[in-house]
């Protein structure tokens, strides 16, 4: 899969100075690289026996529901604060400068569920942690995050202790 970090645009200074990009529009346009992608994490989860697969606004919204199409599963999204029509659960977590919130329905994720959290992204590990919590508070259990990249660098596992993490691509700064 290292060949896939050929096909991701690397950005310096944006969205500002000294922070380098991982643009992954680049290898989502590519077909055969997008195609690879999603069967590395069907191929990963095909024997897991998910319920739900959840993915987090805007970018798991890409590769959670082919993802929940190949492995059978239904798809959940989980989003930012008012964009959900029914009632929901929310969690408010800490950004490296502030704070945001999330919400999911809460008849998304029943008692028991087992559930894979999908993102293109694993950095510090914030976001992910809080829909980990969001899947708690619901009754369900996390199975596994998994992201097209993780920066090691920012050791975002930390956040998630005791869960299993699978990244297909990963960078140590």
């Amino acid at each position: 899969m290292e060949e896939l970090k050929s096909l991701i645009r690397e950005v310096p200074d944006w969205p500002k100075k000294g922070i380098l990009f991982y643009d992954i529009t680049t290898l989502l346009k590519d077909k055969t690289g997008f195609q690879r992608l999603i069967d590395a994490f069907a191929e990963r989860y095909a024997n897991q026996h998910l319920d739900q697969i959840l993915g987090i606004e805007a970018r798991g919204f890409i590769f959670g529901p082919a993802l929940a199409y190949k492995l059978g599963t239904g798809f959940v999204p989980v989003r930012k604060p008012k964009k959900l029509p029914s009632v929901t659960a929310r969690v408010t977590y800490d950004l490296e400068y502030g704070s945001d919130s999330l919400e999911i329905h809460r008849d998304a994720v029943r008692p028991g569920d087992r559930v894979l959290i999908v993102d293109d992204l694993l950095a510090t590990g914030g976001t992910a942690g809080a829909c980990a919590k969001l899947v708690n508070e619901l009754g369900g259990v996390v199975e596994s995050v998994a992201v097209v990249v993780e920066l090691e660098f920012l050791n975002g596992r930390s956040k998630l202790p005791g869960t299993d993490v699978f990244s297909v691509l990963k960078y140590q700064k």
